[in-house]
């Protein structure tokens, strides 16, 4: 059949996405220049010319035209020059919106520009010119550049831990200190008793934040958002209530308040009181709390948190030296406005993979607070292993399907004992859901380097931290809220 169609010319042969949708618009005869703009930085200026705006302004007019209300015509009897007096600013509005969409939609399929956030683009800096061409530029943030390193037959070593008797007894008490009593105790402090304090830091003899009658754990370190002090229990340990303890601790070299990055502050605390802790007996009573039928169950679901906490801290101390490993040779630069934007979404993956780890809301926050204070080159180095395993997955031809988004929320619903939809519901709503995808393309790209590494065993020492007391304060800023509590809080409004 084909050998009797007619000869056509070039000119007159559609192009595949007109035949695909005879409504698509016709391709611009754009003119686009990329400049390198920085690290992971592109300045792109593109220019639509006289004959492309006028095609537009002509579809914008006829569909005015058939729609337009004028008194005294009918509806698609409006003549063209009312028209285009009568809607001027509607329709040079309009041409601007669809030559701006048009025009960046192709930007994206022809050029190999790889964004990675939405150009730096303000529409109503732009205007339609009524003569000759029309150009605009913006900057957008793109994918580095970078060879990729050799990630099969890395030699790595992998902790592990047989979970004993005495490791679940000792996860036990922690879990029945969530559910102890603070009584309060006419005796000197000892390690491991709950104060209740006023804090007032200084700088060079100026206050710079008081926060009081606050509830804290003495533990070995104090940790905060943006500093931590060592030997916390030894400075309150023999302190009564009206007793005023000292100390001196260094601001974060990340810390948000640039200006007092690696300053030294002034910590004064008055104590108001000392309570104890009464663990409650491991009685009917107590199971039914947790959610358990009898003692031998409970012991089991502990078991089973241990294990899952053993996983992650294999997991993560395995994935830290594959990263190790084929970021070393990642010496290429990311700007800091990227780094900035990315510290929040750094910070949430983290909690959303403690979380799914069975970690409690203050383990998480004693990690919290640690990468908070180290939160810009932790952040730099997250988004250059982020870029390495994005690029192993492409080259391993890694997907993320809807299962293994379903199975993740399956795991966190039943860890959280929530109903999955909700929990969907809530990573949806938060945004979280996104980086749920990626963390599951990046394990699976880990896992491929996995399978291929060489590894030696190791004995992995115990999982939970006891000497870390974090609390939700800044020393330099009037902050209270953190990543634990947003999600807490997010949970509980679903209530």
């Amino acid at each position: 059949m084909s050998d009797n169609l007619p000869a056509v010319e070039d000119d007159d042969v559609a192009s595949e996405e007109q035949i695909a949708d005879p409504d698509a618009p016709e391709r611009m005869d754009l003119t686009v220049v990329i400049e390198k703009a920085g690290p992971c930085k592109r300045h792109v200026r593109v220019t639509v010319p006289r004959a492309d705006i006028e095609a537009v302004s002509s579809n914008s007019v006829d569909e005015m035209m058939e729609s337009a209300e004028v008194p005294g015509f009918r509806v698609g009897h409006v003549p063209e020059a009312l028209i285009r007096k009568r809607f001027r600013k509607e329709l040079a509005d309009q041409v601007k919106q669809k030559i701006l969409m048009q025009s960046l939609e192709q930007v994206s399929d022809d050029e190999d520009l790889e964004p990675i956030n939405v150009p730096n683009l303000d529409p109503e800096a732009f205007e339609i010119p009524d003569e000759g061409d029309f150009e605009y530029e913006f900057d957008v943030e793109v994918r580095p550049e970078f060879d990729l390193p050799e990630y099969k037959g890395l030699k790595i070593e992998r902790p592990t831990r047989d979970i004993s008797d005495a490791d679940v007894d000792g996860y036990i008490d922690l879990v029945r200190e969530d559910y102890g009593t603070l009584e309060p105790v006419d005796e000197p402090v000892t390690p491991g008793d709950f104060v209740t304090v006023d804090i007032v830091f200084t700088h060079n003899g100026e206050t710079l934040r008081k926060i009081e009658e606050l509830s804290v754990r003495v533990r070995p370190v104090l940790r905060l958002q943006d500093g931590e002090l060592d030997g916390f229990d030894k400075l309150m340990t023999g302190a009564s209530a009206d007793d005023v303890r000292e100390a001196d601790l260094t601001i974060s070299l990340e810390a948000d308040n640039v200006e007092m990055r690696g300053e030294t502050v002034h910590a004064k605390f008055t104590v108001l009181d000392v309570k104890r802790i009464r663990l409650p007996d491991l009685s009917p009573e107590f199971f039914e709390r947790v959610n358990a039928t009898d003692g031998d169950e409970f012991r089991a679901r502990v078991r089973s948190v241990l294990e899952r906490q053993v996983t992650y801290q294999q997991r993560q101390s395995t994935r830290g030296q594959v990263l190790e490993q084929i970021v070393e040779s990642a010496d290429w630069d990311l700007p800091e406005d990227l780094v900035r934007k990315q510290v929040d979404n750094a910070l949430r993956r983290e909690v959303l993979e403690m979380r799914q780890a069975g970690f409690t809301p203050r383990e998480i926050r004693a990690r919290e607070n640690e990468m908070r204070q180290k939160s810009i080159s932790t952040t730099r180095r997250n988004l250059k292993e982020h870029f390495v395993l994005d690029r192993i997955a492409e080259e391993e031809n890694i997907e993320v399907t809807a299962a293994d988004i379903d199975g993740e929320i399956q795991v966190m619903a039943m860890q959280a004992g929530e109903n999955p939809r909700r929990v969907r519901a809530r990573l949806q709503k938060s945004g979280v859901i996104e980086n749920l995808e990626a963390q599951v393309r990046e394990r699976k790209a880990v896992d491929v380097i996995l399978e291929h590494a060489k590894f030696k065993d190791t004995e992995m020492p115990l999982t939970w931290q006891t000497d870390v007391e974090a609390i939700d304060r800044s020393i330099c800023n009037p902050i209270s809220d953190t990543t634990v509590d947003d999600a807490e809080e997010a949970a509980d409004s679903e209530e």
